[in-house]
């Protein structure tokens, strides 16, 4: 017996040789005319003109086609069988797979299971360059996974009920595996899966398979019988198939079944055609690979496949294709495509002609199979809609059209008794010429989830609706929802109702269908005069504006009864402006999207022409402006990124990139600008939010969203709208105001691909840029990095420091400052003009990272270096424009004129211009007031830079003259502050000075370079600084009795006096070991470490544990903790896991357990430094721990780690680091005599540092001790704020 919902309609017994044949004009039924039949395994015939190819010219076609997009996938094929019954082709379905000859072989199409295939989309021209083969599987749920089976009797009938649910199966009656042989009566058997439904006896040649080997139409088998042992034979006019079970019981099941399906099958007349099934379409086609045709037949919504006509007329096939899953696709000549998601088929027609006879019928199947449910597979599309709006049922099959919510069954009859007045209630299924292409595109782009913002915004959940909910509670909430309107959205216009139609009138002329029914549902007039005689209501005005959605909205509406309900109080009128809509189409040329960025230039060749549309915030482009179907889509929210290509980068001249969220980049090109510029716009506005819409007015060459993190707050990211316009950085970040970058004066710009992280470091700040995306990370850093760097050859395209002065200008300035105002000769003695050449190169490519170093770079190579780059600066220092200007001011004769003259003149100099010239005549008016050191006094700097400033030839003076009086009346000019000028002065007097003292270039038998350093004594204060100087020699034992012998302080027995290297930031220390050298120690400061001598409480305890030990190693369990911090960023990630470590005389090892056999770490003892304390940002599981440092050198680079190890108790801490001190220096941790109070009375030559400046300190003592810590790397900072 069929169940009630799946079986088909009754068939009642006709005798088809007298009935005449016609074509029925109206085929279909409904679910509810149907299900009132009696229910029987056989339908009425239907009636219709058959159409083969010898009568299809008297054919009609549609007058449009139905077109179904696809998925497609291709799969290599598995191997056949040799039975007899089922049709193989090694041509057909695998070369290489050969099969056994048999007298008559059975038909079968097989798709194998469990196949990689290569995914590609029939419906997209985006030739995924960078694709992955996808691997797809098969279903494997059982039965719910079996390919739908067709009824199809003699009479073609199909029943509506499987029309209607055409993604289910016919009810299966039963199924299972057996073994099947062939007729000719082989000896051998072949287990097939075999499934028995009212239609068809079906065998698979295994469970996965989705087409079968064979079919056997139950209206033509004659007999059913037992032989033999465990076999059974099913019999037609024609053929007899023979079938072996794995049990006696299984046997008899089988054949009681399938006698019970096959009672009451009248036999047919096998020679008249008429008494067959009457198609829609017949006859032969070849299938790609086959070397015989097989006749095809269109039925319905299903094709059969057949291996002739004679199989056809006895009811034996080879397999049927549901066409709910299919798309037709036209190919090269006679050819075609059917294509489902598990196999393609290819079909070639005897003629052009017949093949669009084929499609058109398949095309017309496709309509016939969706044609109950596409409705709902539509809807259902949009997952809100998947849902019950009210109570949250799954699968709603019902509709509220007017109020646009998906209701379920329950829900609609409730609806119902609000009147059509209110709820309009339509069944997806059922009524189906309601379900216009704009009313399902209104249900699909508000979805219920959206539309809920609306009806359901201030549900209290005691009267919230469940699936469960009574009829009662059902009918309380759907009248409080929808005829009071309780629960909804007031609109910011609610309760004036002239804004409100004025609001409606403007609304639907864009594409905010959601806003246009909250106005509606707030009270506006829907029947409201528009004031425009030719569109004089909302609707006609919709439809003037193309806004079909929109009038579908209020055709449902022009007479619905709104909610009753209104809220407390007077409400102010507001003025109502539109949401933002933005469209445009045109031609633009595409290329193939791509998974990583464009690195050669793409020729036009590589572009093909599509129709793009922008629209609904939805980018689409198509084969042409007239197709339908786009061939690809990028949704607003998936566009990440949109960067514009330099002119005629790529064959076309003007382009455009687009980067997915889904790591997708996309090239468009055109060659008209105007063009270009347009879509630009427009695309960029559909992206960016409105808080960031002041980007959209920039010229941008790159605008999209990153992450990021700044200083306030390091722990979370947010969100923010970046727009690079040349060598500026504009951002908007979440709930902040814009704010603006300038590349080119970055202190620093670091880029961690490992972290995707870009670090920009200005003054005052740190931005950390994250990278969601490699994709457009590594565009945004390349990019980035192009603008921070030299961007030409004038002064303003050059990077900067914070005063706006170039960096070569500013480092040169430095260096000889420092190291050079004491050459004799300096700025007319030529350098060395290949290390000129490299140097200038350098400062060109990235100025930022070059660091002028003495020993390294030489004084005549600087001041060189500086003159070329003013001589060939692009435009000059005065500008090209000005340059003649300040060249007969130099001949005016009054000095108070030519002074004002020079003034007024600088005062229209570009600002980075006049910075720059400000801090050259600041140095070399320096430079000419120690002229009795370096000979170079105003005249010698004038004849040197005069034609160098002015890029002249240097026949006369006058730009000699010109130079060298900015120089000598620098104060009047600039207008010097006097004082800071002297103090300027002074400085610089006392670098020479220390200098000459310390002489730096000294003899080899004389002592080196020193510095003076801060040292603070047991506590960190004012009053416990000594300033020491610091030969490169002294030990810190030396140090430690110079300090302690300057406070007179006595060292007692057992005090263990020692000098403490503290880090205040790491919240570390390390007591220096007493033969180790300071001067190494005060280069690898940081600006927050200092020196500190105090006592050594723990030595004699760590002397005492030593000398205890029988063996120098140590081992045990130990916390630990690596830190993984991002550069600047001051925090670190991961928590501490317990290890256990191994420290011998060579290494620290590191194992998982005591167990493990290999090592997880292994690091030589060499390069370790262990420090005291753990900084309490790790938060450390105990308060004993031990900071280690390991430096080593990988690549000719220097290499730095970090890590933290915490013990349980405070003696094992010490034990360990005991232990450590040990192994490093041999055993010998402290004098045998103690400390010995002597002073440093001679200073070995250090060869390892070589010259190193004495360096005199300006300000504070502390500012003093971090001028020191930050000299070499940054020879500027005594005079960064003179000027």
């Amino acid at each position: 017996m069929l169940s009630e919902d799946s079986s088909p309609d009754v068939q009642t017994s006709v005798d088809l040789s007298s009935t005449p044949l016609s074509r029925s004009a109206s085929p279909t039924k409904t679910v509810t005319d149907e299900m009132q039949k009696d229910q029987s395994p056989q339908v009425p015939p239907r009636i219709r003109t058959p159409q083969t190819q010898e009568n299809v010219q008297h054919s009609t076609q549609p007058d449009a086609e139905l077109s179904v997009s696809r998925l497609s996938c291709e799969f290599s094929q598995s191997s056949l069988d040799d039975n007899s019954d089922e049709y193989e082709d090694p041509d057909f379905i695998n070369p290489s797979v050969h099969s056994m000859k048999t007298p008559d072989r059975d038909m079968s199409l097989q798709v194998p299971g469990g196949i990689k295939g290569r995914y590609n989309s029939f419906c997209s021209d985006d030739e995924q360059l960078d694709d992955e083969d996808d691997s797809t599987q098969w279903p494997d749920s059982g039965l719910s996974t079996a390919q739908a089976s067709v009824y199809l009797p003699a009479t073609g009938r199909l029943s509506s009920a499987s029309k209607e649910d055409s993604s289910q199966h016919a009810a299966v009656i039963k199924i299972g595996w057996l073994d099947k042989n062939p007729p000719q009566g082989a000896l051998y058997y072949q287990r097939r899966w075999v499934r028995l439904d009212v239609d068809y006896l079906r065998y698979f040649e295994n469970d996965k398979d989705v087409y079968s080997k064979g079919i056997i139409s139950m209206a033509y088998i004659t007999n059913v019988t037992s032989v033999g042992e465990l076999k059974f034979e099913v019999a037609t006019n024609n053929r007899t198939f023979i079938f072996r079970a794995e049990s006696e019981a299984e046997r008899n099941d089988w054949v009681t079944v399938l006698q019970d399906c096959s009672r009451g099958r009248h036999p047919r007349n096998t020679m008249s055609p008429g008494l067959l099934l009457t198609p829609d379409y017949q006859g032969y086609l070849e299938l790609k690979g086959l070397r015989s045709k097989l006749y095809t037949v269109v039925a319905s919504d299903k094709v059969y496949l057949y291996k002739h006509m004679d199989d056809y007329r006895i009811g034996v096939g080879i397999t049927s294709i549901e066409m709910n899953v299919g798309n037709v696709k036209d190919s090269e000549r006679r050819n075609f495509d059917l294509t489902t998601p598990y196999r393609i088929f290819s079909f070639i027609a005897e003629s052009d002609q017949l093949r669009e006879q084929w499609v058109d019928a398949m095309r017309n199947a496709i309509g016939e199979a969706l044609s109950n449910s596409e409705v709902a597979d539509r809807i259902w599309a949009e997952s809100s809609n998947s849902a019950c709006a009210d109570c949250g049922a799954p699968k709603p099959e019902w509709a509220a059209i007017n109020l646009c919510v998906v209701i379920c069954k329950r829900c609609a009859g409730e609806h119902r008794g609000l009147g059509p007045s209110i709820s309009k209630v339509r069944s997806l299924k059922m009524d189906r010429k309601v379900w216009t292409e704009e009313l399902i595109q209104v249900f699909l782009l508000i979805g219920n989830e959206r539309v809920n913002s609306f009806w359901a915004a201030n549900i209290p959940p005691s009267e919230a609706l469940v699936p469960s909910s009574c009829s009662d509670e059902r009918r309380r909430f759907i009248a409080n929802k929808y005829r009071q309107g309780k629960y909804r959205k007031y609109h910011p216009l609610y309760g004036n109702q002239r804004e409100l139609n004025n609001a409606l009138c403007i609304n639907v002329q864009c594409t905010d269908v959601l806003e246009t029914l909250s106005l509606i549902f707030c009270g506006a007039d829907v029947n409201c005069s528009t004031g425009v005689a030719s569109w004089p209501s909302p609707l006609s005005l919709a439809i003037a504006h193309s806004q079909l959605l929109q009038a579908e909205l209020l055709s449902h509406n022009l007479n619905t009864e709104l909610p009753q309900s209104h809220v407390g109080g007077a409400m102010e009128a507001v003025h109502y402006s539109a949401p933002p809509c933005v469209s445009h189409n045109g031609f633009l040329f595409k290329t193939a999207s791509m998974a990583r960025a464009i690195s050669e230039r793409k020729g036009k060749e590589e572009f093909s022409r599509r129709w793009c549309v922008l629209n609904d915030g939805t980018f689409s482009y198509y084969e042409s402006d007239k197709n339908s179907n786009p061939n690809g889509a990028l949704k607003a929210s998936e566009i990440v990124c949109l960067a514009v290509d330099a002119p005629e980068r790529h064959g076309y001249e003007n382009t455009f990139e687009l980067y997915s969220e889904s790591e997708r980049l996309y090239l468009f090109g055109t060659d008209d600008p105007d063009g270009h510029k347009e879509w630009v716009k427009s695309i960029a506005k559909n992206f960016i939010p409105a808080s960031a819409e002041p980007l959209l007015r920039l010229g941008f060459e790159r605008i999209g969203r990153l992450k990021c993190k700044d200083g306030l707050n390091l722990q979370t990211s947010k969100v923010g709208w970046f727009a690079l316009v040349g060598s500026t950085l504009h951002a908007h970040l979440e709930n902040g105001q814009g704010e603006e970058i300038h590349l080119r004066k970055l202190n620093e710009l670091s880029i961690q691909q490992d972290n995707q992280m870009l670090v920009l470091v200005e003054k005052g700040r740190t931005l950390y840029i994250e990278g969601e995306r490699k994709l457009d990370f590594s565009g945004w850093c390349s990019a980035i990095q192009t603008a921070a760097g030299s961007g030409g050859d004038t002064l303003g395209q050059q990077q900067l420091t914070e005063t706006d002065i170039p960096v070569i200008v500013h480092s040169c300035i430095g260096y000889i400052t420092q190291c050079g105002l004491t050459s004799e000769g300096i700025y007319r003695k030529s350098g060395v003009n290949s290390r000129v050449a490299a140097l200038c190169e350098k400062f060109r490519s990235d100025a930022r990272s070059v660091h002028l170093r003495e020993g390294e770079h030489q004084v005549d190579d600087v001041s060189n270096t500086l003159k070329r780059f003013f001589r060939e600066l692009e435009e000059g220092l005065f500008t090209s424009e000005d340059s003649s200007n300040w060249l007969s001011a130099a001949a005016i004769p009054d000095e108070s004129m030519k002074i004002s003259q020079y003034q007024l003149l600088l005062n229209r100099l570009p600002r980075v211009n006049k910075a720059t010239l400000q801090a050259l005549i600041n140095h070399l008016y320096c430079v000419q007031r120690f002229s009795e050191l370096n000979q170079m006094n105003l005249h010698n700097l004038a004849i040197v830079f005069g034609p160098t400033l002015f890029q002249t030839d240097g026949k006369d003076y006058t730009a000699g003259r010109a130079v060298e009086e900015l120089i000598e009346h620098y104060t009047l000019i600039f207008e010097v502050d006097e004082q800071q000028l002297k103090k300027q002065l002074e400085e610089i007097t006392a670098i020479i000075q220390v200098r000459e003292k310390l002489s730096t270039k000294f003899p080899s038998t004389e002592p080196g370079g020193h510095f003076i350093c801060t040292v603070y004594l047991e506590e960190i204060k004012n009053t416990a600084e000594q300033h020491v100087k610091i030969p490169g020699a002294m030990t810190a034992a030396e140090l430690t009795c110079e300090v302690l012998d300057r406070r007179n302080i006595p060292v007692k027995d057992k005090e263990y006096w020692s000098c403490w290297e503290v880090s205040n930031k790491e919240e570390m220390e390390r007591p220096l070991h007493y033969l180790e050298r300071v001067l190494p120690i005060l280069h690898s400061f940081g600006t927050d470490s200092h020196l500190l001598i105090k006592k050594h409480l723990a030595m004699e305890a760590m002397i005492l544990y030593l000398t205890s030990k029988v063996d120098a190693s140590k081992h045990g369990n130990m916390k630990f903790r690596e830190e993984r911090s991002i550069l600047g960023l001051g925090r670190t990630s991961g928590s501490f896991h317990d290890r256990y470590f191994i420290l011998n005389s060579s290494s620290l090892r590191m194992y998982k357990e005591i167990r493990s056999n290999r090592p997880e770490r292994d690091w030589p003892v060499k390069n370790l430094k262990v420090y005291l304390g753990i900084k309490k940002k790790v938060r450390p599981p105990t308060c004993w721990g031990l900071t280690v440092v390991c430096e080593s050198v990988k690549q000719e680079r220097p290499e730095r780690q970090q890590w933290y190890l915490c013990c349980d108790t405070q003696t094992e801490m010490r034990e360990w680091f005991a232990t450590f001190l040990s192994i490093q220096h041999e055993g010998n941790v402290w004098p045998r005599d103690g400390l010995k109070l002597t002073r440093v009375s001679r200073v070995l030559p250090d060869t390892r540092h070589g010259n190193v400046s004495l360096i005199p300190l300006r300000g504070s003592e502390n500012e003093m001790r971090n001028s020191v810590a930050a000299f070499s790397q940054d020879p500027l900072a005594l005079f960064r704020d003179v000027r």
